[in-house]
């Protein structure tokens, strides 16, 4: 189902016994996120903060912090279907790549427009319009960590623009609030909101920026989603849903944001202003240390008459934002796939949180073909991040990591199978010598033969018999069990 808002999301959660109310009073600074944290590791349900210190609006967390809630959020009843409808719809498995092929296409790719972001007049999130004196002061807007460096509005949606093309982004920037009117803009390198600035910049022209905060919730993952350039988030957005996407433009920039936000804040980037920003306890569950970073001046507040604040905290997995990754890993396998056929699955791990391990079981046809999908894979957009591939044989379950391991620690002669290179890194990993350059491994753990170097007969797996197996699996009940 395609969600209209936030609050008919909360509704459904509710309804389903997968959202808890706090009526207690509770603090904006540290209380939240430790309940929050609390609940995470207990795999607990959505939290609604009802009673929030200094604010006249709820808190929302936790919204998506299970696998059943991020697909119930997505309007399936597995993440698995969203991938498979990809797949369908661009036919990318055994597409041969001829003329004809691609020309089978073009009836596919038209029926996109209809999922295109349509544009209304009037607003639910500018039902009250703040513009003589904007102030985030009236949100509760959480610290998260003791050593945060200050609050974050930590789950906003981030609009800007590229100044040659005009091409809308969208993506999930942390703002740590400086004052009222002021906030910082954690752009990292590789991302596209930093390419728009670092245009801005070179024109000497200021950058104008919208921030939602929430929406439906297909709108809210498509802000996360590893989307290639040039593609609208808010068309994805429209695909998840199977709907368009409402926008309304803003008030004081030239710029379009989702008609059923809760709140909008609109303002503006200096093409030379920065400022620190950080610490903030990171989802790698150490803190991110600080850096300078431009800031974002807010010129105007809209939000509606009885607005919910959504919030995520993240810290050591498992956390809320490890299960919108493993939206991702579902979502975009096929298209994975696409590029690398013999790749039969993925698991990102929820410990490495997105960028530090990926396991892959592939069809291995030919030696050395373990190694091709490592560089590969790290020549895959943010997969050139991923600090450690691990690959194994076809019918290994990348799932159960006691196998994983298992494969890894009998399988692997380190001086063959590892395979160690520089390059970019995620900017928030704290290991690498230098910020956002360092080394990954890929480590083979599949079978070997004479071909990669192993002249001695590799073992057979214990395998008990499969009619022994039936047999003790109909008289199990008689055993006691």
């Amino acid at each position: 189902m395609a969600y209209r808002d936030l609050r008919e999301f909360i509704r459904v959660l509710e309804k389903k016994g997968l959202l808890h109310r706090i009526r207690a009073e509770v603090d904006p600074i540290l209380e939240i996120s430790e309940i929050t944290d609390r609940v995470c590791k207990l795999k607990g349900p959505a939290l609604l903060f009802e009673n929030v210190k200094g604010s006249a609006y709820p808190v929302l967390t936790n919204a998506f912090g299970s696998e059943e809630r991020m697909a119930l959020a997505l309007g399936v009843e597995d993440l698995n279907e969203i991938g498979k409808r990809i797949n369908s719809f661009f036919q990318v498995q055994g597409l041969s790549g001829t003329f004809l092929e691609k020309l089978k296409l073009l009836p596919r790719l038209a029926e996109i427009g209809k999922w295109a972001p349509k544009t209304v007049s009037e607003a639910p999130c500018q039902e009250v319009v703040h513009t003589d004196d904007p102030s985030l002061e009236i949100f509760p807007i959480l610290k998260c960590w003791p050593g945060d460096g200050g609050r974050y509005l930590t789950l906003p949606l981030v609009f800007t623009k590229d100044p040659e093309t005009g091409q809308r982004n969208v993506g999930m920037y942390r703002l740590q609030v400086y004052d009222s009117k002021t906030t910082g803009m954690h752009w990292h390198i590789h991302k596209t909101g930093a390419e728009n600035y670092r245009k801005h910049v070179q024109l000497g022209k200021r950058m104008e920026v919208a921030v939602a905060l929430g929406g439906d919730p297909a709108t809210i993952y498509a802000a996360t989603a590893p989307l290639p350039p040039g593609f609208d988030e808010m068309l994805f957005a429209g695909f998840l849903r199977q709907q368009p996407v409402e926008m309304v433009k803003c008030l004081t920039v030239d710029l379009e944001v989702p008609a059923h936000a809760e709140i909008v804040l609109e303002g503006y980037v200096e093409p030379e202003e920065k400022r620190l920003e950080g610490p903030f306890g990171d989802h790698t569950g150490y803190y991110s240390l600080p850096d300078w970073y431009p800031v974002f001046h807010i010129t105007c507040i809209t939000h509606r008459k009885d607005a919910i604040y959504p919030a995520t905290v993240v810290g050591k997995p498992p956390m809320e934002d490890c299960f919108l990754a493993k939206a991702t890993e579902r979502i975009f396998l096929p298209v994975i796939k696409f590029f690398l056929p013999e790749i039969v699955d993925l698991n990102l791990p929820l410990e490495g949180v997105f960028h530090s391990c990926a396991i892959v079981s592939i069809k291995k046809t030919y030696p050395g073909q373990a190694k091709k999908v490592m560089c590969a894979l790290w020549g895959l957009g943010q997969m050139m991040f991923t600090k450690m591939i691990i690959v194994v044989d076809a019918h290994v379950n990348v799932h159960d990591l006691s196998e994983v391991w298992w494969r890894v620690f009998n399988n692997v002669d380190p001086k063959r199978d590892f395979l160690i290179v520089d390059g970019p890194v995620e900017v928030l990993d704290h290991a690498c010598p230098y910020p956002a350059y360092g080394s990954k491994v890929g480590i083979d753990a599949t079978k070997k033969g004479p071909e990669e170097g192993h002249f001695r007969e590799w073992p057979e797996e214990i395998q008990m018999l499969p009619e022994i197996k039936e047999r003790v699996s109909a008289r199990w009940k008689e055993f006691g069990f």
